[in-house]
């Protein structure tokens, strides 16, 4: 009898767990060709998250949100391992703090001072947090 093994990227678990009745999950399926195809590589951080990523500074799975008062919007994402940002209500990740924000807010704006972590910092507080050291 044949085994089924489904794989996760935190990210995506993060992404199930806060998913409300109106959010549309994609997920995609592909078949393996025995046990060695279960164990993938680690994905590699790329693009601007990467550093932080790679410092320990920013995890994949991280969910990231921003809250404009003025304009009564909400943001959230969630890091991936590949350093982008899946950002609630797109089904294509971004590569950029700054791109996710502007798909939120439909203007161009500075993600690296939006986007905040868990802990209340922004992208661009660990930022400096990293060139200091």
């Amino acid at each position: 009898m044949a085994t089924l093994s489904i794989h996760f990227d935190p990210a995506v678990i993060a992404r199930l767990v806060s998913a409300s009745g109106d959010d549309a999950i994609h997920v995609t399926l592909s078949l393996g060709e025995g046990p060695a195809s279960a164990q993938t590589a680690p994905a590699i951080p790329q693009g601007p998250l990467a550093g932080l990523m790679r410092a320990g500074l920013l995890e994949p799975g991280t969910v990231l949100t921003f809250r404009q008062r003025r304009a009564n919007r909400l943001g959230r994402a969630v890091v991936t391992a590949e350093g982008q940002l899946v950002v609630d209500g797109h089904s294509s990740p971004f590569p950029s703090p700054s791109k996710a924000a502007e798909a939120v807010t439909g203007n161009v704006i500075n993600g690296w001072t939006l986007w905040r972590t868990p802990d209340g910092s922004t992208l661009d507080q660990l930022r400096q947090e990293l060139d200091a050291e």
